[in-house]
Parts: structure tokens; sequence; C-alpha cells
């Protein structure tokens, strides 16, 4: 080159050297095979491309993975749809016999239920059934408001305000339904020996108590004190039918508060007509009460200082013993909302004679436990 005397530069040959370089890692055995720069830019670029593709289609896996868990998710969410064709689980869950009679106590509260003025703040995120439905799942099984946020997917307020704002609105709107019965329908669905033995018995009363936490102030504590539970609680005044009927519900009060003193201040003496009759037990010593308005008492005999009683009156109170342990039996059945036996809240014991009312009430669209020939 010094010879020829030219001025040829060496970027040529760099540039054929870096070219063989890269060709001989891209064409790995290729034999005196001749590649030019333009093919292996193109060899460049195809896997480049190839490598693109592999990473659209993982990220386009892993979105498609992450909708399918949400979807999973927003399904799993508790609802009484799910339970349409179990009869067991509305049952378990509510203590209705089915998805229809779900529906049918739904409808009984009227329209007005999907229009509810809410004690805290309004909620459109559940259906109007799905809040019923909670709310029977804290009667029936009583489960604390944190089990129930998580099975609705919903916050702990949220379950709160629907239970006091349904316990509520239910009290209020079967208070307005009278079920009283007039006594041609109490003589026409009693049971046969009812007729027989007890005609003109109107309705069958007995006290019963529900548990409550221990209040903090030592005045409740001494009103809410039941010597014969040994324990804090409530306590009502419930009257049924010979037919087994609900017929009455007083007020909750006190656990101190004795029978007497609930009877004295309930409106049985206004309801019950001339002639009719109630049959109690006798913790009820109560017919001075009622007797101003001719309405006579069944209660067994007390022994009054006697040593025995004679078989006629034996026998008389076994009469009025069986007859009476339908309330007994009714009651039994109102308890199967366990809210009723396991220990209110401070919050539920406030709210507790609706709760008590509104679990009485659900007996009442139940099937009858009371047998036609009992």
């Amino acid at each position: 080159m010094e010879q020829s005397g030219e001025n040829t530069s060496f970027e040529p040959e760099y540039i054929a050297t870096k070219i063989d370089i890269v060709t001989s890692d891209i064409d790995v055995g290729a034999s005196e095979e001749v590649v030019t720069q333009q093919e292996c830019v193109e060899q460049i670029i195809s896997i480049t491309d190839e490598k693109v593709t592999f990473m659209d289609s993982f990220v386009q896996t892993e979105c498609e993975t992450e909708d399918a868990a949400i979807q999973t998710t927003t399904t799993l969410a508790f609802s009484i749809n799910k339970f349409e064709d179990d009869e067991a689980a509305v049952h378990f869950y509510t203590g209705l016999e089915n998805y229809m009679k779900f529906f049918f106590v739904l409808n009984t509260l009227g329209p007005a239920a999907y229009h509810l003025n809410y004690v805290y703040h309004s909620i459109t995120s559940i259906s109007v059934a799905d809040q019923f439905f909670i709310t029977l799942i804290k009667l029936r099984r009583h489960m604390t408001n944190f089990e129930l946020s998580r099975l609705f997917n919903v916050s702990e307020s949220v379950v709160s305000n629907i239970f006091i704002t349904w316990v509520l609105f239910m009290e209020k709107q079967w208070k307005e339904i009278n079920i009283w019965p007039s006594q041609t329908l109490v003589h026409y669905f009693a049971p046969s020996s009812f007729k027989r033995l007890y005609p003109k018995t109107r309705v069958i009363i007995d006290g019963t108590e529900c548990p409550i936490k221990k209040p903090k102030n030592p005045t409740a504590q001494q009103a809410t004190f039941s010597t014969y539970k040994n324990r804090n609680t409530v306590k009502v005044l419930v009257g049924s039918t010979p037919g087994g009927l609900i017929s009455y519900v007083s007020p909750a009060y006190g656990g101190a508060t004795s029978d007497r003193q609930i009877v004295e201040r309930s409106s049985l003496t206004r309801l019950c007509s001339k002639s009719d009759s109630i049959m109690a037990d006798k913790g009820f010593n109560v017919q001075d009460i009622f007797a101003p308005h001719d309405v006579h008492i069944n209660i067994p005999t007390f022994f009054k200082k006697q040593n025995r009683i004679s078989n006629e009156t034996a026998i008389k109170d076994r009469k009025i013993s069986s007859k009476r342990v339908h309330v007994e039996r009714i009651i039994g059945l109102g308890k199967t909302y366990k809210i009723l036996t396991e220990p209110l809240t401070s919050t539920e014991t406030k709210l507790s004679s609706e709760i008590i009312f509104v679990c009485f009430m659900l007996c009442n669209f139940r099937n009858g436990i009371v047998s036609t020939y009992a």
C-alpha cells in the first residue's frame, strides 16, 4: 500500500472483521458461507421480535389469570339466591322451611322494605333480599358482625346498620298486624280435646327469660338479675292460642321483674272478653286482676299448707298441665333462634323487645307444631 501510494482507509477492513465475529456467533456450524451485513441485521431483528412476542403473550396470560381471580372472588359472595334449591340450608340459616317461604315472609313487610331510612347511612351495595337474609342469619345463628361481614364482603359497620334498621322495621311493620284472634277463630282452630275440656280458653300464657351480658351500671345489674336463672336476663310474657298461634308478646322487662308485675302492665285485661278463660302456670296467681273483667284463670291448685290433695284435684291439675305444655313447646320453637339463648350484647339488649317479638313472629310463619288431636 505504501508502494502504490494510495491513501486507503482501514474502516472497511474493520467492519468486515466485526461482521465475521457476529456471523460466527449466529451461524454456528456454517462452513464456507459468506454472510453479509444485511443478513446479520435481519437475524438480530427476528430474534428481537420473538422476544417481544413472548413477552406480550406472557403479559396477556398474567392479565387473564388476574381477571379470572377477580371473577372467582366476586362469585364467592354469600347470597340467598345460592340456596334456591337447598331447603336444608335455608332452614339452617333462617329458620324458614324453604326459598319460597323466605320471599313470602319478605313480601309481608310490604313495599316499604325497598325504601328504608337506615339508622346510620344508606346502603346500596347489597340487595334488599340479602339484607333481610343477613338479619335472619343474625337472629337464627347469632353470628358476629365480623363473620357476616366476611361472608357478604362488606364492612362490620354495614352489617350493624342493616341489622338494627331491619329489626326496628320488622317490629314496626308486624306490630300493625292484629295477631289477637277472635274467640270464634280460637275455638275453630283449637285441638279437639281443648274444645271438649276447655272450650272457653282464649290464650295460654307463660313467661320466658333470655340471657344478657352483665351490665356495667350497678342499678341495671340489680334490675336484670334473675334469681331463677341466677344470672342477668330480660323477661317477657308470651301468649299462645290452643291451636299454636303466638297471639301475644309483651315488652321485655328486667329479670328481677315478677310474673305478676308483667301481667299487671300487660294489655291482656283489655284484650280478653267476658267469660273468656286464660290458662297459666301456678306462678301466675293473678285471679284478682282478671276477676273484675269476668275472665277466669285456669291454674293448677296450690297446696295451701295441705299435706295431700284429692284424686279429683290431681286429675284436674294433670289435665291443665298437659294442655298448658303447648305454650312451652312454642317458646322452645322460638328459642331455636340462637340470639334468644346466647347472652345479648349491650346494643342487642336495648333492642331486646323488638328482637324477641320478631323471633316469635317468625315462628307464626312456620308450620304448626300443635296437633289437631293434641
